[in-house]
């Protein structure tokens, strides 16, 4: 196997953390089939109607595309349990922006399942109107859940709030995509709103959290690529 491993499909290969088997989707969600959970991160919905409230104009879609992307990913997983690992909205405000179809498709989504917000920095707080149920942090088959990830832990742990993006050279030219940065103890997921960006993982955020080193699965053109860390730029 080279450094640079062969891209996979889809969701074909699954990842042990602890006793928990991962399997990163090519939306940025991650599916756990043992536990029958769709995990999310850093949704941030009504991102655009934040941005044009302070007079910076983005089209007002962002909503409407990612619970679109969210919901092929639920049809494809057929989940009992989804999580959203916090930052689910882009501001306190959002959940009373949010229009009236993107509302219906967000209940929507939830129905037949049991639907889990966990708190984030940008949203402490998410309104009871808009279903579901409300924590700081879960646990799953020994493994924490929680928005932002924590360097002293000392078990496993899945995590958002960083937006992990890797920037690679492929076939003579620089590409930039969000990533999964994965290591024996820690899952750090990509954002996965249409627009939330991504923080380089050659940042020095991530060293205290991948001290033992890390592998990042970029979201590519169709497949997933497996990237060792000696292959990444920074920006």
């Amino acid at each position: 196997m080279t450094a640079l491993a062969m891209g996979m499909a889809g969701t074909q290969e699954a990842f042990m953390l602890g006793r928990l088997a991962l399997v990163p989707d090519l939306s940025g969600a991650l599916f756990l089939p043992d536990e029958r959970t769709l995990i999310v991160a850093d949704l941030h919905l009504e991102k655009g109607s934040a941005y044009a409230a302070r007079g910076v104009f983005l089209p007002p879609y962002d909503s409407a595309a990612t619970l679109a992307v969210l919901g092929a990913a639920i049809l494809r997983h057929q989940p009992r349990r989804v999580i959203a690992l916090g930052d689910s909205f882009h501001d306190a405000g959002g959940p009373g922006r949010l229009d009236a179809a993107c509302r219906e498709a967000l209940l929507s989504l939830q129905r037949g399942r049991d639907w889990l917000w966990i708190a984030g920095n940008h949203d402490p707080a998410i309104a009871t109107d808009l279903g579901g149920d409300r924590g700081d942090a879960t646990v799953l088959a020994g493994v924490t859940l929680r928005h932002e990830p924590d360097p002293a832990v000392t078990g496993c742990e899945i995590a958002g709030h960083l937006h992990p993006a890797a920037k690679i050279r492929m076939r003579g030219r620089a590409l930039r995509r969000r990533c999964f940065a994965l290591s024996a103890r820690r899952c750090v997921m990509p954002a996965f709103g249409a627009y939330a960006g991504g923080l380089n993982l050659r940042d020095r955020a991530f060293a205290p959290l991948f001290a033992e080193g890390l592998s990042a699965h970029v979201l590519g053109d169709g497949r997933l690529f497996r990237i060792d860390q000696r292959l990444l730029l920074p920006d």
